[in-house]
């Protein structure tokens, strides 16, 4: 009898060992098939849109490359990583200054430097994942990795950062890049200028809290130093390389 129990203990083993490894498969199979097709076709949504949904509503309208103004490319790098067209995926380098105790603002009490989570990051979790602190954030992180490769791999720079101006939040239930110029300031995103393009991208990471319009003292603080950060990174070839 003992001999029997081990025998099925080991079968069973067996079988839920097996069916880890074909959950694992198909969850690998049908990632990649998905990353694959967002290269070409837009998200239909992803989990935070839909988790805004109840409580803001759906404020959202895909656009493609050429519909985006020169000015929001450049302001998105500038503001949030000047390290994008360089990168693999991961800037190491901010994610060890992100560790350190920040700095704040004198006047303004927030912060000063940006996060360590890359754009290539910030449109694996937007696209693929979901938002959130706490133990979720950490949970998340392995998938990001994975996601953040995929997409680095499959899709390129300028497609990432086609679909992350595409897919990020910038107000309230407002996705999008030409969601937030048509509401905060009645236009195309192709037509936007460069101070206002900076103004939305100044509300980033948190533009619940951040207004755009009415213009929020962190928004005001800010959206001056990515315009001189527009100016400065302008000229290097390999940010042109991206953002033309």
């Amino acid at each position: 009898m003992a001999k029997k129990s081990s025998s099925q203990k080991k079968s069973k083993a067996g079988k839920i060992w097996r069916t880890i490894k074909r959950v694992v498969l198909i969850l690998f199979i049908s990632s990649l098939v998905y990353t694959i097709l967002c290269r070409w076709v837009m998200p239909p949504i992803t989990l935070t849109q839909l988790s805004n949904t109840f409580s803001y509503g759906l404020k959202r309208d895909y656009v493609g490359w050429d519909e985006i103004s020169y000015n929001v490319k450049l302001a998105a790098i500038a503001s949030e990583d000047q390290a994008f067209p360089d990168h693999n995926g991961f800037d190491w380098d901010a994610m060890e200054k992100s560790l350190r105790p920040k700095k704040k603002n004198k006047k303004t009490k927030i912060p000063l430097g940006g996060a360590a989570s890359t754009i290539s990051q910030q449109t694996a979790k937007n696209v693929f994942l979901w938002q959130g602190s706490g133990i979720g954030k950490y949970i998340r992180k392995v998938p990001e990795f994975y996601f953040t490769f995929l997409t680095e791999l499959i899709w390129g720079k300028k497609r990432i950062l086609e679909v992350y101006l595409n897919v990020i939040e910038m107000g309230p239930g407002i996705f999008g890049i030409e969601a937030a110029a048509q509401h905060y300031f009645n236009k195309h995103a192709k037509n936007l200028t460069r101070e206002e393009a900076a103004k939305i991208i100044a509300c980033l990471p948190n533009p619940k809290k951040f207004s755009v319009v009415p213009m929020s003292t962190r928004v005001a603080w800010r959206y001056p130093q990515i315009v001189q950060q527009m100016h400065n990174i302008e000229d290097d070839e390999d940010v042109q390389r991206v953002i033309k």
